[in-house]
């Protein structure tokens, strides 16, 4: 099957699932849908089938936002079981994130690989610092700004998640942190944002590859039944069925972990993922 060893889909399979679980896992502790764990691994998943360069990244983004939409979903509902959702936040960020993310999909089309790899970088890096520092000076307010500032925001985070492949958690985390939110809050108010995210974002990929399984004809991990455009089928089957066990689990967990815990969790976290696509990058 796609020219390797039953021992080695045997492999791919197990280690999928335990990424699954892992997923799930990081999407209740973090608030985030999973993506920045989903994406490098299937990065390496489709390296080894012999995916292409020019359409593996894009492929590893459109099937983690398919697979984070439904997980998302859960954890947000654990989280708002818990009282710390701020949902005021969350009707201004709507609109203008689902439209951010459309453009965003509409940008993947024509990107480069790196583009992917460096806004990963980038993000991951910033909010690593800001977790890690963990200074109370490290502030851009003492409060949430006006609609229009917040519209704005929520837009810049629909663009960058739909070309990172994550539901906008540490994105929208980094942002209410640096507003003086607590880390419990700002954890259980992004995962509201996988929803709005990952569907609008998951769709947009499956459009923006529409054709290239035409043009890659030999890359059977682009041809239907295995793929939708840039959504690969075989990863969300292999994935997702554990994420979604896993996901209350650690919604359970952050809410019983310290404040700095888990902020030096979750910067730890994003520094790691930051650092092993830079590696790509040099590597490349």
């Amino acid at each position: 099957m796609f020219g390797i060893s039953g021992y080695e889909l045997f492999i791919i399979v197990v280690a999928l699932g335990a990424a699954g679980a892992l997923t799930g896992l990081l999407a209740g502790v973090f608030g985030v849908g999973g993506g920045a764990v989903i994406v490098p691994v299937l990065y390496e998943f489709f390296r080894v089938l012999g995916v292409p360069d020019e359409v593996r990244m894009p492929l590893c983004i459109g099937t983690s936002l398919a697979i984070i939409a439904p997980t998302s979903v859960r954890s947000f509902r654990a989280h708002q079981k818990k009282g710390a959702v701020d949902m005021s936040i969350l009707k201004l960020w709507a609109v203008p994130v689902v439209i951010g993310v459309i453009m965003g999909g509409f940008v993947a089309r024509y990107a480069p690989e790196t583009l992917f790899k460096t806004v990963f970088v980038v993000v991951a890096s910033i909010s690593a610092i800001k977790l890690l520092g963990a200074r109370e000076s490290w502030k851009l307010g003492s409060d949430i700004p006006g609609n229009f500032v917040m519209r704005i925001y929520g837009w810049l985070i629909g663009v960058l998640s739909s070309l990172m492949g994550i539901g906008g958690g540490q994105l929208s985390s980094l942002f209410m942190t640096f507003y003086g939110r607590p880390i419990h809050q700002a954890v259980a108010t992004s995962s509201g944002l996988g929803p709005l995210i990952a569907v609008p974002g998951a769709i947009s990929y499956i459009f923006a590859g529409w054709g290239k399984a035409a043009a890659w004809p030999d890359v059977v991990l682009l041809q239907w039944p295995y793929a939708l455009g840039y959504v690969s089928l075989l990863g969300m089957v292999l994935l997702f069925p554990v994420s979604m066990l896993t996901a209350p689990w650690g919604a359970r967990l952050a809410h019983a972990l310290p404040k700095r815990r888990l902020e030096v969790a979750f910067g730890l976290f994003l520094l790691a993922i930051a650092l092993r696509f830079l590696w790509s990058m040099i590597g490349s």
